[in-house]
């Protein structure tokens, strides 16, 4: 452990070994630009809705196939991965995803579009179920709460990037071209695979150990009896929380445009709170996982999400209002993700690891990902607001019950598990 100035100053980073830090610097890059590539879709959903004459239920469905097949990549992706080893599946999706993001960029029409959508998800389930695994057997259990949880605020430096160049685009382009060109534009988190293929290496913790199982049994371990009474605890405890996430983060540039009536830069400047509110969301939850535990984490994190998504979406705010209260509701709706990686690979032991994270995380992907859908077809017949509110107060309560069935794993030693 390093002795230096981090070190005496208490910043846990400081303390992070050579290897630590290059494996924490690439699951944060790769979750950046993973970020990065994700939103742009929920961005541009006025545009197409305008440009390619697209429903609202159009509209959500392209949002849900998107996630499920990001379910679909992440449970395959960790069964991968616990074969062939962590990094090389890494670098596989994140060129993956980016070829696909470029890819939409091309779409004339909505099945065309679709398509796209699909094969871009695979990628993108399977970058986070990989990565996270990745950064959980490398840092050490005094740090692993805190750095995990660090690497989930790339997802705000990401979503954060897109939005920015979501303005800067739509500022330059007439929206039939512009959102064309994000698109594009998506294809440059490719590049950072090389960091990756060059500075990171596998876990100790795979070196020592071979799956339990190969081939196509390695996928359906999840269900044998020992580990499936962890499994379903576990994908309750995802679908709540990713299922309020989606709820929230698909519709809310179109809330904020159709019913708020906010243009381009005006919704930007409400989503920069949303996602500085999230970027310091992650960094304290993740400081609090290591300190009282995954599991309270989860629940004071849930409890406010609910609370404030309900006053943001139906409360007869002011437009200043709701600005400031922005921050709060990226603080609490994205700050709960900030214990999942950990949380997650503590309750498995290190063999099937990343094939039972990839689906305990991307079964409740799935299950959450029909919630823009509902919310789309929901949103016909009653406010956008309060469709969104319905679906988030039902995700956190599947959250509360799930933490009731879990075990608390913070400290726990997995290189040995």
């Amino acid at each position: 452990m390093s002795t230096g100035l981090g070190a005496r100053r208490g910043i846990w980073v400081g303390e992070l070994s050579p290897r630590e830090s290059r494996t924490f610097a690439a699951c944060f890059g790769g979750w950046a630009l993973d970020a990065f590539d994700a939103n742009l879709y929920s961005l541009v959903i006025p545009a197409l809705m305008a440009t390619m004459h697209l429903s609202r239920p159009q509209a959500g469905v392209l949002g849900t196939i998107g996630l499920m097949a990001s379910a679909v990549g992440g449970w395959l992706a960790g069964a991968l991965a616990d074969r062939i080893g962590r990094v090389k599946v890494l670098q596989i999706t994140i060129i993956w995803f980016s070829l696909f993001a470029f890819a939409t960029g091309f779409a004339q029409n909505l099945e065309q579009l679709a398509v796209c959508r699909v094969l871009q998800g695979v990628g993108f389930g399977g970058e986070w179920a990989t990565g996270a695994v990745l950064m959980a057997e490398v840092i050490r259990p005094q740090f692993r709460g805190r750095a995990v949880g660090t690497v989930q605020s790339g997802w705000a430096v990401g979503w954060g990037t897109a939005v920015l160049t979501f303005a800067a685009v739509f500022s330059l382009f007439p929206q039939a071209q512009a959102w064309r060109v994000l698109f594009w534009i998506g294809i440059i988190p490719g590049l950072f695979v090389f960091y990756v293929r060059r500075f990171v290496e596998e876990p100790e913790a795979v070196k020592q150990r071979r799956p339990v199982r190969g081939g196509l049994g390695q996928i359906f371990v999840v269900f044998s009896p020992g580990v499936l009474k962890i499994t379903l605890p576990a994908v309750l405890l995802t679908t709540g929380a990713q299922g309020s996430f989606y709820a929230v983060n698909i519709w809310l540039p179109t809330f904020l445009k159709t019913e708020r009536k906010l243009t381009v830069l005006g919704s930007s400047g409400y989503l920069a709170f949303v996602i500085f509110g999230a970027f310091c969301g992650f960094l304290t939850a993740a400081w609090l996982a290591d300190r009282i535990g995954r599991k309270r984490t989860f629940l004071l994190f849930g409890i406010a999400a609910g609370a404030v998504v309900c006053v943001y979406m139906l409360a007869p705010l002011s437009n200043q209002w709701m600005l400031f209260l922005g921050f709060p509701l990226g603080y609490f709706a994205n700050g709960i993700f900030a214990p999942m990686g950990a949380f997650l690979s503590e309750l498995f032991p290190t063999g099937i690891r990343a094939t039972a994270q990839g689906f305990a995380y991307n079964a409740g992907r799935a299950i959450g990902s029909m919630f823009p859908a509902l919310i789309g077809f929901l949103g016909a017949s009653m406010t956008l607001g309060l469709a969104i509110s319905v679906f988030t107060a039902t995700a956190y309560a599947c959250v509360a019950i799930a933490l009731a069935l879990l075990p608390e794993t913070v400290g726990q030693d997995i290189v040995a598990a």
